[in-house]
C-alpha cells in the first residue's frame, strides 16, 4: 500500500473556493495524529484549523504561510507508515529536451494523492460523514484515537530542521533540477507561531482581520504590545506601528487553557429518595390540578406588636413564638369559615374535610418535605406553638416519619425566611389550596391618611380551581389577611 498521501485543502463549505494559509501547526519530520489539527486557514467567512486526515509522519508542506491556495490544491504530504523504513531511492533520467525527469513506475507507487471530489472516503474530512454530514474541521467524522494538540512553539530556522530525503522526480511542492540525482532534499519552511509572527517569544493574539492588516502594511505582530482584551492586538495598535509611532516590543504572553464545556465540569446527582418523591408529586399535581395563584400584600404592624407582647409573657417565655404562628392560627381560622378549601378531588365527588392536617413546607438537607400538624383546628394557640416548633426540629434533624408526612389537607410554605417576597406554590397531591408567606420588610404605606414606615407581607394563594373558584379564594385569602392586620380585632369578631 502507497506510504505517501497528499492532503488537498478541503471545501470548507458554503460555496468558499480558496483559503490563505495563516499559520502551519506542524512542521517537516512532525509525527502526527488522525484529526490532530495541522493547519490553520482563514475563508471570507472565519478562521478555521483542519484536522489531518491520516496519522503519520509530515513529509513536506507544499505551501508557506500567508500563501492563498484554491480548494483542491496539495498542501501537505504525509507518510502514513513511517515506521516501515526509510524511502528507497530512485534514479532518473533527464530527456535530451531538457524536460523533467520521468519518475520510475517505483516512485509513482509510492505517492498516493487524496481521492478526487466525489470519490473522497466516507466519514474522513471533506467527506460525508456518517448521517451525510460533510466533515471538514475539527471533531468530525469517525474519531478512532483522542486527538492531542502538539505544543505551539516559536519560530524555527530552516535550516535547523534535517533535510528529508524524497524519491527524485516526485513533486513535493519543490522543483526537480536538470541534472539527474537520486534524492532531493526539501527544506523545511520556516514555522511561524500560529497567533503571530517568527520570533522567539510567546503567543501573540490577533483577529484575522488584524493579521491581514499587519501583513498588508509590513507590520510584525511579534514587535507589538497588545491593547485589546488579554493583551491581544488591535487594528488601532498596528496602524500606530505603520504610521512610525513608538512602538514597545511585546512580552510574551501567558497561554491561556480554553474552558472546558464537558463531563468533568459537571455533577450528576442521583434522583432518588425525597427528591425523587417531590418530583413525581409537583410534576403530577402541576399536570393535573389547573392552578390559579392571587396575592394579597398586608400591613402586618400590628401583628407583629402582638407577638412581642405574646413573647412577654411568663406562660410563653420558654415557647418559640415567630410570626409563621400567626400565619397557621390565620389560615385555621379561615378554613372554619371557608370549608370548602379544606377539601379534596376525587373525581365524581369533592370530598370536604371537617379535620385540618396542616402542612407546613420545610426544606431539608434530603430535600423538600411537608410534615403536617394532625388536626390542627382543634390546638389552641400554645399547642399550635409547641406543634409547630416539634415538626421544624424534628424535619431539620431528618428524622421525620413517613406517617408525619401523609394525610396533608393543606399546606403554608415560608418563603419568607429565603427573603423572598412570595411565590406562586405548587399544590401538594390531593389538596386544594397552599399559602406562600412572603418576608416580612419595613416598606411607605399609607395609614391613618399618612405615609408611614410599616411592617408589610405578601400573600400568594395557589388553589385547585376545579374546587376553588375565584371569589371564594378571594374571600379566603382576604380572611387571612384581615387576622395579620388586627389579629385581636379577628378573634373577638370570629370566635
Amino acid at each position: 500500500m502507497s506510504r505517501i498521501k497528499t492532503f488537498n485543502l478541503p471545501d470548507l463549505g458554503e460555496g468558499l473556493t480558496e483559503g490563505e494559509i495563516l499559520a502551519w501547526l506542524v512542521k517537516v519530520g512532525d509525527t502526527i495524529e488522525l484529526n490532530q489539527p495541522i493547519v490553520e486557514v482563514e475563508t471570507a467567512k472565519a478562521a478555521v484549523e483542519i484536522p489531518a486526515k491520516w496519522a503519520g509522519q509530515v513529509q513536506a508542506i507544499h505551501h508557506p504561510e500567508g500563501t492563498t491556495v484554491e480548494v483542491g490544491t496539495p498542501i501537505i504530504a504525509i507518510d502514513t507508515d513511517p515506521g516501515a523504513g526509510p524511502l528507497e531511492a530512485q534514479s532518473t533520467t533527464a530527456t535530451p529536451s531538457g524536460d523533467l525527469p520521468t519518475p520510475s513506475a517505483a516512485s509513482l507507487a509510492a505517492v498516493e494523492v487524496a481521492p478526487a471530489e466525489g470519490m473522497i472516503e466516507p466519514g474522513l474530512i471533506g467527506g460525508a460523514a456518517p448521517g451525510g454530514r460533510t466533515a471538514v474541521l475539527v471533531g468530525y467524522g469517525p474519531r478512532t484515537t483522542a486527538a492531542k494538540r502538539r505544543p505551539r512553539k516559536g519560530a524555527v530556522p530552516a535550516q535547523a530542521v534535517a533535510p528529508v530525503t524524497t524519491p527524485a522526480g516526485v513533486d513535493h511542492g519543490v522543483v526537480v533540477g536538470d541534472k539527474p540525482a537520486a534524492t532531493s532534499t526539501i527544506p523545511a519552511p520556516e514555522v511561524h507561531d500560529r497567533r503571530g509572527g517568527a520570533s522567539g517569544g510567546g503567543a501573540v493574539l490577533a483577529k484575522p482581520p488584524v493579521r491581514k492588516l499587519a501583513k498588508d502594511l509590513g507590520v510584525d505582530l511579534g514587535t507589538l504590545t497588545g491593547s485589546g482584551p488579554l493583551g491581544s492586538i488591535t487594528r488601532e495598535d498596528v496602524q500606530q506601528a505603520a504610521s512610525g509611532a513608538s512602538v514597545v516590543v511585546a512580552e510574551p504572553i501567558a497561554a491561556t487553557t480554553a474552558p472546558s464545556f464537558g463531563a468533568d465540569r459537571e455533577q450528576r446527582i442521583p434522583v432518588k429518595g425525597v427528591r425523587k418523591l417531590t418530583a413525581e408529586n409537583m410534576s403530577r399535581s402541576a399536570f393535573t390540578a389547573p392552578h390559579v395563584t392571587e396575592f394579597l400584600t398586608v400591613d402586618v404592624t400590628r401583628a407583629m406588636k402582638a407577638l412581642d407582647r405574646l413573647r412577654g409573657r411568663r406562660e410563653w417565655r420558654d415557647v418559640r413564638v415567630s410570626p409563621l404562628l400567626l400565619v397557621a392560627k390565620a389560615v385555621l381560622l379561615a378554613v372554619q369559615r371557608h370549608p370548602m378549601v379544606n377539601s379534596t378531588w376525587a373525581g365524581d365527588e369533592i370530598v370536604v374535610k371537617e379535620y385540618v392536617n396542616l402542612g407546613i413546607a420545610a426544606a431539608t438537607e434530603r430535600g423538600l418535605i411537608v410534615p403536617n400538624v394532625k388536626d390542627a383546628g382543634r390546638l389552641s394557640l400554645r399547642e399550635l406553638a409547641d406543634a409547630l416548633t416539634d415538626l421544624v426540629q424534628t424535619a431539620k434533624s431528618g428524622r421525620t416519619s413517613p406517617a408525619a408526612m401523609s394525610g396533608g389537607t393543606l399546606t403554608i410554605t415560608n418563603v419568607g425566611v429565603f427573603g423572598v417576597d412570595t411565590g406562586t406554590p405548587i399544590l401538594p397531591p390531593g389538596e386544594s389550596a397552599i399559602l406562600a408567606f412572603g418576608a416580612v420588610r419595613e416598606m411607605p404605606w399609607v395609614h391613618k391618611g399618612k405615609v408611614k414606615v410599616r411592617q408589610v407581607t405578601t400573600l400568594g394563594l395557589s388553589f385547585d380551581h376545579r374546587i376553588i373558584d375565584g371569589e371564594l379564594g378571594s374571600k379566603f385569602l382576604r380572611d387571612v389577611g384581615d387576622f395579620l392586620t388586627d389579629p385581636e380585632a379577628a378573634l373577638l369578631a370570629w370566635t
